[in-house]
């Protein structure tokens, strides 16, 4: 699909996908609260010889904040052409809801009146959470349809099922996890409906605090998630589909072809 107009850098390889930066050069930016949100950190790549990038926003878990719990991820993330804009919340006691509406105006703000709105494709925008926040991202796909694809991190989802939920979404959970189990995201998957595309992995002998510190075995799926569904980047469906490298996976669920069987649906 070389010409694939929302394809950024080079073609990828399992070494590439795995490792911890990308060949993009990045640069972060402070936001301050307001704008229906809790501030937060853009992460964003410098070249703007390439056109505009796609955009994620995510949102920590309840009562944590960004800088605690996600800003290891900022850079990794923009590194491989993505926009990322890490929020904290307007209460760390914020729900499941409040925290997915928060992500959807995090998106907005980013869109519309951040300082590096240029650089973004307000068509092509996706949500990401931990626990509470994970919870926040499955609310927001509900909320906008029009997202490119929602990624849930040991998600706890109270208020909401994903039965009617029409975004990608890829769910998933730490074995040893005892907050939000295996079995409970588990259900939240099984509830997608099958004309959505989805994936779910359990990762081995990991706790609730999985996506809280350096991890490269999330980074090397979700990353090749994010490129599938908000790049429209088939190059990087040899890695999910299937399962390029099972090192730290337990179990493995999935969809594929993915973005080739999404287009059947349409």
């Amino acid at each position: 699909m070389a010409d694939n107009p929302y394809q950024r850098g080079p073609d990828p390889t399992q070494s590439s996908v795995s490792a911890s930066r990308g060949t993009f050069a990045t640069a972060q930016v402070g936001v301050p609260a307001g704008n229906g949100f809790g501030g937060g950190v853009i992460y964003h790549p410098t070249d703007t010889s390439q056109g505009t990038f796609g955009a994620v926003a995510i949102v920590p878990g309840y009562t944590a904040t960004w800088a605690a719990e996600g800003a290891w991820m900022g850079h990794w993330l923009a590194s491989f052409g993505f926009v990322v804009i890490g929020i904290d919340t307007n209460n760390r006691n914020d729900w499941d809801t409040a925290r997915g509406t928060q992500l959807l105006a995090a998106l907005d703000y980013l869109t519309q009146r951040s300082s590096v709105r240029d650089r973004v494709d307000p068509s092509r925008t996706a949500v990401m959470g931990h626990s509470m926040g994970g919870g926040g991202a499955m609310y927001a796909a509900l909320q906008r349809p029009s997202l490119k694809t929602a990624v849930g991190l040991a998600p706890f989802s109270p208020s909401q099922n994903l039965t009617t939920t029409r975004v990608p979404t890829m769910l998933l959970s730490g074995q040893n996890d005892t907050t939000t189990t295996p079995a409970s995201i588990v259900n939240l998957y099984n509830g997608i409906p099958s004309s959505v595309e989805k994936a779910y992995l359990e990762l081995t002998g990991a706790g609730h605090g999985f996506p809280t510190s350096n991890n490269s075995t999330m980074m090397r799926n979700v990353i090749p998630w994010l490129k599938i569904f908000v790049d429209s980047d088939t190059r990087y469906t040899q890695f999910l589909c299937p399962l390029s490298d099972s090192n730290g996976i337990r179990t493995y669920q999935n969809t594929c072809p993915l973005l080739e069987h999404h287009h059947h649906h349409h």
